[in-house]
């Protein structure tokens, strides 16, 4: 690819990271993600071979190291990663703020809003005893489970051998609905999310995480 050819910096930095993925690439990095296939749980249309091109470019310019990991390679921002948190930010705001959100038309991927509710489980206000929520989502055809437990939250394929006492049952446009901040909880539940199981435990579902990060942003006013 041919390079733009001018001095000013926005160019040169958007020759450097603003290639398709990398953000995306930098947004799951600063999540905490280190180890490649985790950097892909969030990202899963990334191919193998993209991801790779997209991590050892970010290694070039110096945004990321990659460390020798007691399982395998692990890569972590630099400082100069580090700082691409402000652009990300950025993005994510302005894209809350002003593009479309209709979950419905929208062609969305599971896996990336529940890696996304794993990371902002607040453990603090978990019950006491270890539980796994159960996901089941129109469409899909494996559910999903949430394990939930003070010291650790999964996301995993398989019930990992704990009590099961909530199954969420959605469509994902009103979980994804609900996530990024488009409707309330009540609202998503008239969308046809339905948490199945113990009143109580129900009720408190949705205290439970700390939406997704940009979910308080509200759309701009229309003109």
């Amino acid at each position: 690819m041919a390079d733009y050819g001018q001095f000013c910096s926005v160019a040169r930095a958007h020759e450097a990271i603003g290639g398709r993925w990398t953000l995306l690439v930098v947004r799951e990095l600063l999540c905490g993600s280190r180890r490649f296939n985790d950097i892909r749980r969030g990202i899963p249309r990334i191919s193998r071979t993209m991801l790779s091109e997209r991590l050892q470019a970010l290694v070039h310019v110096g945004a990321v190291s990659r460390i020798e990991g007691e399982h395998g390679p692990e890569y972590a921002l630099t400082e100069s990663g580090r700082e691409l948190m402000g652009i990300v930010s950025a993005l994510g705001t302005w894209g809350q703020r002003w593009l479309p959100r209709h979950a419905a038309d929208e062609d969305l991927d599971l896996e990336p809003v529940l890696v996304d509710m794993q990371r902002r489980v607040r453990t603090e206000a978990l019950p006491p005893e270890p539980m796994v929520i159960r996901f089941e989502v129109e469409g899909q055809r494996q559910p999903r489970f949430l394990l939930l437990k003070e010291a650790e939250v999964l996301l995993c394929t398989q019930n990992p051998g704990f009590p099961e006492p909530l199954c969420v049952r959605t469509p994902l446009s009103a979980l994804v609905a609900w996530w990024r901040g488009d409707v309330t909880f009540g609202e998503a539940q008239r969308m046809g999310l339905v948490v199945e199981g113990p009143r109580a435990l129900a009720k408190a579902f949705p205290s439970w995480f700390e939406r997704y990060l940009f979910a308080e942003i509200k759309p701009a006013a229309k003109a």
